[in-house]
């Protein structure tokens, strides 16, 4: 790599802000629960781009859309007791004459971005994880739009549930119950305090239960339990959720699992007042009339919006059909005759288009689209990229030094499709006679 122009840290050469761990930190973990280490850092003259990291096998990385990295990993029974060094760097580039691309809503065309000039790595920090036994025993239990969690009392003896609260600790709907049991919330997803993270694959629900003195305090000096938990919902496909329970500077996840789900309906005009009723598909259609439809997240959780990626038609019930027509891809229009109409939330989709017919023995025509949430209001995230035209490169030139990286994995997309629709043949929309059209079918 070419030289820096200047070796001060924050410069080109990334400087870690908090909450990164200083170097040689000591962390502790619990087996079967997944420990998180966030990294943020800055370069007032290069672009934060990369973090490598060296740990163990079953390591990951992701960046979110708030410019941290997280590295996060899982120990196993066989790691109890043991000492893991996790060490990361991070890398910021600088390009050539010319500036990267964004993308907006209302744009289709794009320059492509300048070839790398330099990179720049920041200091390496190392912390040394200490792998324990599980010292509190708690779960949770997810659906569309909440979070329960349930702490097993036994696990934190000498704390009253009555010094424990979520993070809006104010709001009466949000305190916590108890049986002989547990210590038991039903959080909302979109409310008592509950945050909001997005990165390239999931979009994370977080909230967590603390010890405090008085309800209305904002300190406390009764530090003794810190129980994090999140709901973790990938953009494209099932969702998965976790949760974290610990001491002080322990950070470990347990998971259980859920999902965003999905309807995709047609509507009679762009109204949308009653959708089609199901029983009666396949719904009929006349060539080059036009045909409406929706889809709409289930979800009730109020921030978060849904974008549709890719649509496409098919003459058979199968996502994997060697003859498709493109209607929407990469969030642009394709076929000319594409409209969108409003929606009544943010989580809703509606989309209408011209009939046709595949040319051959073929009548029906069945409709899949890719599906993403995403974080409403964030700068970074696919639903704010737009639309993407397919002659902008995804991926700035590869070159030497970038052979070495590892290849983010995406999460499975998530397909809705409905179907089919059924085309009147000539025949059947010839409003002539009776006999006229006997003939017609003889002759046929």
């Amino acid at each position: 790599d070419t030289p820096a122009p200047s070796c001060e840290e924050g410069l080109y050469l990334p400087e870690f802000l908090p909450p990164t761990p200083l170097n040689g930190a000591r962390l502790h973990a619990e087996v079967n629960r997944e420990v998180e280490i966030r990294v943020r850092a800055r370069a007032s003259h290069a672009t934060i781009q990369d973090i490598v990291i060296s740990g163990p096998l079953n390591i990951t990385k992701q960046r979110n859309t708030h410019g941290e990295f997280v590295i996060r990993w899982t120990p196993i029974q066989d790691d109890l007791g043991d000492f893991f060094p996790i060490c990361f760097a991070v890398e910021a580039v600088t390009w050539r004459a010319g500036t990267a691309t964004t993308h907006h809503h209302s744009h289709n065309h794009h320059a492509t971005p300048s070839p790398q000039s330099g990179v720049y790595q920041s200091e390496m920090r190392c912390v040394l994880v200490e792998v324990r036994r599980v010292q509190v025993n708690s779960h949770v239990i997810c659906t569309e739009s909440t979070m329960r969690v349930e702490v097993e009392k036994s696990s934190f003896a000498g704390l009253h549930e009555d010094h424990l609260r979520l993070n809006d600790g104010a709001n009466t709907a949000c305190r916590l119950h108890s049986n002989s049991t547990y210590v038991f919330a039903d959080i909302p997803l979109s409310g008592c305090g509950t945050e909001i993270e997005e990165d390239g694959n999931n979009l994370r629900f977080k909230n967590e239960i603390t010890t405090f003195d008085n309800r209305a305090d904002v300190i406390t000096r009764k530090h003794l339990l810190e129980v994090q938990f999140y709901c973790q919902y990938p953009k494209r496909g099932n969702a998965t959720l976790a949760f974290t329970a610990h001491r002080p500077i322990v950070s470990v996840w347990d998971r259980s699992f859920g999902r965003f789900t999905y309807q995709f309906e047609f509507y009679p005009n762009d109204q949308y007042q009653a959708m089609i009723d199901p029983t009666s598909y396949p719904v009929v259609y006349e060539i080059g009339s036009r045909v409406y439809m929706q889809i709409e997240a289930t979800s009730s959780v109020n921030n978060t919006v849904l974008f549709v990626e890719s649509c496409r038609a098919s003459p058979y019930d199968n996502q994997n059909s060697q003859r498709t027509y493109s209607i929407i891809e990469n969030g642009c229009n394709v076929d000319p005759t594409v409209q969108i109409h409003s929606p009544s939330h943010p989580r809703q989709f509606r989309f209408s288009m011209k009939t046709f017919k595949f040319i051959g023995m073929h009548d029906q025509v069945y409709i899949s689209c890719t599906v993403l949430m995403c974080e409403a209001g964030e700068p970074n995230t696919r639903f704010s990229e737009g639309c993407i035209s397919s002659t902008t490169p995804a991926t700035s030139p590869h070159n030497h030094h970038r052979r070495k990286r590892e290849v983010a994995v995406e999460s499975a997309r998530h397909f809705v499709s409905q179907g089919p629709l059924r085309l009147k043949r000539s025949a059947e929309s010839n409003e002539s006679s009776a006999l006229h059209l006997n003939l017609n079918l003889v002759f046929i």
